[in-house]
């Protein structure tokens, strides 16, 4: 199965890099390595998540992020990468927004 990537996910990859690599040198890149091994997971376990937004969720293994997708026929569809330490309001509006 493919793995893609929206642009919406990929700037929510490189903010939670930038906050993290601010809070220590080496962690942001350690975020995205281990986001990034969740995410690739995607091909064997896609779809079998719970539904939120009408997307799938998958719980980051190493930080507090969840990631929204969608399943195509053949692809497994990355919308948004949120902090799960936001908001609740602030995820629906940019769930809403996508």
């Amino acid at each position: 199965m493919r793995i893609k990537i929206l642009p919406s996910a990929i700037q929510d990859l490189a903010d939670g890099r930038s906050f993290y690599e601010q809070q220590t040198s080496g962690v942001g890149d350690y975020f995205m390595d281990s986001l990034f091994s969740d995410i690739d997971s995607l091909a064997l376990y896609g779809g079998i998540h719970r539904l939120s937004f009408g997307c799938f969720v998958m719980l980051a293994k190493r930080f507090p992020y969840a990631i929204y997708y969608k399943m195509e026929a053949d692809a497994a569809i990355v919308w948004r990468v949120l902090d799960c330490r936001r908001d609740p309001a602030w995820t629906r509006k940019q769930m809403k927004n996508r």
